[in-house]
């Protein structure tokens, strides 16, 4: 038995990072969707002046798996303003949650 085996044995679970993933994508906008399978969430990024925004990544869940997220993200919230103080989020009129106003601006 190698020793990738024994840590599958163990519970351990081994994850890859590839270099060209590791780098990330800069996404400042993010919209979710689902069906009675599935919860889609694509991450986009918004720039001033730009009417149109540009999905730069998509992630498919299963709904067990989304509230599993939620929870993660809402216990890494506490954490976070717990060390860094408060998120502080300007109140919006509608539901969606841009990083500026989405209209008028000049590139």
């Amino acid at each position: 038995m190698n020793d990738n085996e024994k840590n599958n044995q163990q519970g351990q679970l081994q994850i890859e990072l590839p270099q060209d993933v590791a780098q990330g994508e800069y996404a400042n906008f993010a919209i979710i969707t689902h069906s009675s399978s599935d919860f889609i969430v694509d991450f986009a990024r918004v720039l001033p002046g730009v009417p149109k925004a540009q999905v730069k990544s998509r992630v498919i869940l299963a709904p067990e798996h989304a509230k599993r997220l939620l929870g993660a993200l809402q216990e890494n919230i506490v954490r976070y303003e717990r060390e860094y103080g408060p998120i502080r989020i300007p109140s919006q009129e509608s539901r969606t949650i841009a990083p500026f106003p989405v209209g008028k601006g000049e590139a």
